[in-house]
């Protein structure tokens, strides 16, 4: 009876604890996030191969030989051998050339700056990460979004990344990898949604006050039809709202809790300057010191605000 409420209780238990995992990694809506699911998977019961025989044989010679059990007297005859110390070494070498050869195939297969193949174009996205928020720019369509990517199912997307200032991580659990933005480069990643929906986006790399903030949807469109649609209305609806170098400036600075913003129209390259900003002082030491003033300056309120937000948040606490 015991051991049925032990069986009950663990059962129940793996239940809920799994229950947590809808809408993360371990719920996949892209082919990248399924082979990542794969592979954690494969990689965790080829560890658990020598974990569980090492737990459970602990536990029952620890409760067979244990002090009251009187008539259980460990005495062996002898003091070495060689088929178990063959048996000790070979299961685990084994399990990590295995786990080696898994690492080595998957890493190349599912390198991020690797374009997804047998899925037709991709589509270009250019992500901005500034403080506190993230901006998307389609410059193939010529319009840009704040906290709100959109994109057709089953159309592999390129994402170019690259960030305003401080360091994030852009990241879509449910289809697949993260990837670093970083000021002064740009980085990559290709993903696909197999299945048409709505999923969660963040920033995976703490990064100030407005961090938590840092939040979007990412929209995975039925057809092609509907994303064009959605291009159109972003256009037709936000004609007078245009994303200019002058107008990203004031987007840039800091601000939290963003809500979800539309741009008709984009500047051409305004990603490409975005990512040259802190390269055109090279071997211009005055511009440098510029260019670094600008960015002490951003710094100083950035500390500022963190510092009003420390004591708001202990005034919650508080309460």
């Amino acid at each position: 009876m015991l051991i049925r409420n032990l069986c009950n209780i663990a059962l129940a238990s793996t239940v809920l604890a799994l229950s947590g995992c809808k809408g993360g990694i371990l719920d996949p809506k892209g082919q990248i996030g399924i082979d990542e699911k794969n592979l954690i998977i494969i990689a965790t019961v080829l560890m658990l191969l020598v974990v569980v025989p090492v737990i459970v044989m602990t536990l029952y010679f620890a409760w067979k030989y244990r002090d009251t059990q009187t008539h259980e007297i460990y005495a062996p005859k002898w003091a070495h051998s060689n088929k178990i110390e063959a048996a000790v070494w070979a299961v685990p070498i084994v399990i990590v050339i295995i786990l080696g050869v898994i690492t080595w195939v998957s890493t190349q297969e599912l390198d991020p700056y690797k374009p997804i193949e047998g899925k037709g174009k991709h589509l270009t996205v250019e992500v901005v990460s500034l403080n506190w928020k993230w901006l998307f720019i389609y410059p193939e369509q010529g319009i840009a979004t704040v906290n709100e990517l959109v994109f057709p199912a089953n159309v592999p997307v390129e994402y170019k990344i690259t960030s305003e200032s401080t360091m994030n991580s852009f990241f879509i659990p449910q289809l697949g990898s993260q990837i670093y933005s970083m000021a002064g480069m740009e980085t990559k990643l290709h993903l696909i949604a197999n299945e048409p929906g709505t999923f969660k986006g963040f920033s995976a790399n703490y990064s100030g006050a407005g961090f938590t903030g840092m939040k979007f949807n990412a929209i995975a469109t039925p057809t092609q039809a509907g994303f064009d649609k959605w291009v159109s209305d972003v256009k037709a609806n936000s004609s007078a709202n245009n994303l200019t170098h002058a107008n990203y400036v004031e987007l840039a600075k800091a601000s939290e809790n963003n809500p979800v913003a539309y741009y008709g129209k984009v500047d051409d390259g305004l990603f490409h300057t975005i990512v040259m900003k802190y390269m055109q002082a090279h071997g211009d030491m005055n511009k440098k010191q510029h260019v670094m003033g600008e960015h002490g300056q951003m710094s100083k309120k950035h500390q500022a605000m963190d510092e009003h937000s420390i004591p708001s948040s202990h005034s919650q606490g508080e309460e």
